[in-house]
């Protein structure tokens, strides 16, 4: 500890300087006496900045200046000069003040630790916080384990300090000095072993506590510990000998016996304890060691399957190998699982039945053994794990099960919709062991429902029409009863509801009559359909025409059903061309098609000339074909035009001008 040296040094009397401080040039000496005869007691005031602490108060007066101070040079100190013994442990790089103080600096840098003429009662040494709260890992050895509870004066005394440190140690009362103390355990410690196992303690203890030997590594020496004897105290092998001390060396290890008493008395000599035990503890018999050195099989018990694991205190309860045990039956050593339930069998319900000695699990009770039982299993029921049907509960699992509908062991799938007669859960009437789907439900047995299933009906697979979440009901299951059996329930209208009022009208109120327009053989079939009952009846060539001729879905869809069958026209311009142009429209009302044609065919024309022109045709007119009179031909729109008007009506027009109309 730095401070505590420096402790030691502050007590030096000036009687103890050397002897060039001591004794000074006598011509120094007596300037200094001129100069302090001449000075006053308040000009010497000055010279001295206070007086020192007790430790150097035989310094005091204007004379010693240069006992601490170096002549002629302001805040220069020759401290380590009279602290010899700190100087050489800075020197060698020992201790606190070697940490705290640098080589170069030297006593200049004492004095920031260690200040003076600030009065005789002046403490030097100051600890912080305290003495006894010091860091010791400041002198580069920490104080860990039980040291650091250990008080300072236990360690600090003259009596612990080597010859060769004393000398070097400048004080009157060593057990004040922190210095001289060698770190090694045996300046303080008793060596037990006597230098036997040379100095380095730490090599086997610790700090913590020296009875642990955590450190120690037994395995470099000829008797390596395993197992249980990892644990042991070394005391218990390492007795005292004659001297009072442990024997560490020269003990006896090649036996078992060497140590341990023979609790089988030698009834098992001369095979070696290690035949059957091991290390790793007394009564953990090693199963391993027992069957390749023990031969059970020479017993009235070979020991076989399973048997050959069992710890041998399970059956020779106390390590009593020599009692009598009984092992006619399983029951002798086991309890009965099953409480009874096998107890009607013919064989009394023998274990070995069912079990083997290679495992309680799993039983060899199979299919075999199954079909001789009042249920066989059969078809999906051979691949379930027997766990499925007999729930395990430990020593309540149950093996005696009802069995006399398929809901004693399966939930009702339908939830109820076939609990009513003609039914009753009978799942037998659709499904099979063999495997809940598919159904054996047929299209002949659909026939005595309510829905006999006809045309398309007859290929669309079960689950399109009993799926779950048709009705509110059934959300999550499929639905097979069903009191609304229209087409509604199970397709949706692609019309978006064009003829609902229309379907009402059909079907007596409910969103049904699809049947008015398709049949169940095909979606496309529109045969049913009759065209007359609209405001459009189909007559003549309409006949023939497409629907989606003039019923055209929308955005250039293919699909009939997304077209609006009410927005078609019925006006012939509606679908039709104007093929002239316009010139029939008069008034901003254009005149009917059917003025001159009809559904029938476009041409001929059926235009009443006399009634509907100023030019009556009369004789040889009503010959002449139209194109015979109206010629006039105008490119519209790039397409020839022919104009019916303005038609001359004079003779010479089409006939010339020598033609007389007397011969019309």
């Amino acid at each position: 500890m730095i401070e505590n040296e420096t402790e030691l040094s502050m007590d030096v009397t000036h009687e103890d300087r050397p002897d060039f401080l001591a004794r000074p040039a006598l011509p120094l000496v007596l300037l200094l006496a001129v100069v302090s005869a001449l000075v006053t007691p308040p000009a010497r005031a000055q010279i001295s900045p206070g007086p020192l602490s007790k430790a150097h108060s035989s310094l005091n007066g204007a004379t010693n200046c240069t006992a601490c101070h170096k002549l002629g040079a302001f805040r220069t100190y020759k401290c380590l000069e009279c602290h010899t013994e700190i100087a050489s442990r800075i020197s060698l790089g020992r201790g606190f003040h070697a940490r705290v103080v640098q080589k170069s600096s030297g006593s200049q840098e004492c004095s920031t630790c260690h200040s003076e003429h600030n009065g005789e009662n002046f403490n030097l040494i100051r600890w912080e916080p305290s003495l006894e709260r010091f860091d010791h890992a400041k002198t580069g050895w920490p104080l860990q384990g039980k040291h650091a509870s250990t008080s300072c004066q236990q360690c600090h005394t003259a009596a612990r300090m080597a010859e060769s440190e004393r000398a070097g140690i400048r004080m009157k009362d060593l057990n004040k000095s922190f210095l001289g103390i060698s770190n090694a355990c045996v300046a303080c410690h008793q060596d037990p072993h006597q230098g036997r196992f040379g100095k380095k303690c730490e090599q086997c203890h610790s700090t913590n506590d020296w009875k642990v030997v955590g450190k120690f590594d037994h395995s470099k020496t000829r008797y390596p510990l395993t197992g249980a004897h990892v644990q042991v105290t070394c005391a218990k092998c390492h007795t005292a000998g004659a001297d009072g001390l442990p024997r560490w060396t020269g003990l006896k290890f090649g036996r078992c016996a060497d140590c341990h008493a023979d609790p089988h008395q030698g009834k098992f000599a001369p095979k070696p304890c290690e035949s059957c035990h091991t290390t790793s503890g007394w009564r953990t018999v090693s199963t391993g060691l027992v069957q390749t050195n023990f031969d059970h099989s020479k017993t009235k018990y070979p020991l076989l399957g399973e048997h050959i694991s069992v710890h041998c205190s399970a059956c020779h309860t106390g390590g009593d190998f020599n009692k009598p045990l009984a092992f006619d039956k399983c029951t002798d050593c086991h309890s009965d699982p099953h409480r009874g339930q096998f107890k009607g069998r013919a064989d009394k319900g023998e274990c070995s039945s069912c079990h083997t000695v290679d495992g309680f699990k799993p039983s060899n009770f199979g299919l075999k053994e199954h079909a001789a039982t009042a249920y066989p299993l059969e078809g999906k029921h051979s691949a379930v794990g027997c766990e499925k049907c007999h729930i395990p509960a430990g020593v309540a699992t149950v093996y005696k099960l009802k069995f006399a509908s398929c809901t004693d062991c399966h939930k009702d799938e339908h939830r109820g919709q076939f609990a009513v007669a003609p039914h009753l859960n009978h799942c037998q009437d659709c499904h099979t062991v063999q495997g809940f789907r598919p159904s054996t439900f047929t299209l002949v047995m659909h026939r005595t429902t309510r829905f006999s299933l006809a045309g398309a009906h007859l290929a669309t697979p079960c689950g399109d029409c009993h799926k779950p979440g048709i009705t509110a009901q059934f959300k999550d299951i499929a639905q097979y009863r069903f009191e609304d059996r229209s087409c509604a329930v199970c397709h949706r209208d692609p019309h978006k509801g064009q003829f609902r009022d229309r379907m009402s009208r059909v079907s007596g109120g409910k969103q049904a009559g699809c049947e008015a327009c398709h049949s169940v053989a095909t979606w496309g079939d529109l045969s049913r359909f009759d065209h007359s009952t609209t405001r459009f009846p189909l007559l003549g060539s309409h006949r023939a025409v497409s629907c989606d001729a003039c019923h055209k879905p929308p955005n250039l869809e293919v699909k009939l059903a997304n077209a609006d069958f009410h927005a078609a026209p019925s006006a012939c311009e509606g679908c039709h061309a104007d093929v002239h142009a316009g010139q029939f429209s008069e008034s901003r009302k254009v005149i009917g098609c059917a003025s001159c044609h009809n559904s029938a065919k476009w041409k001929p024309s059926i235009f009443d000339h006399d009634k509907r022109t100023a030019f009556p045709l009369q004789g040889e007119h009503r010959n002449v074909s139209c194109d015979g009179c109206h010629k006039n031909l105008k490119v519209i729109n790039d397409k020839r035009v022919l104009f019916y008007k303005p038609t001359p009506k004079e003779c010479s027009a089409c006939h010339g001008p020598e033609i007389k109309k007397s011969r019309v």
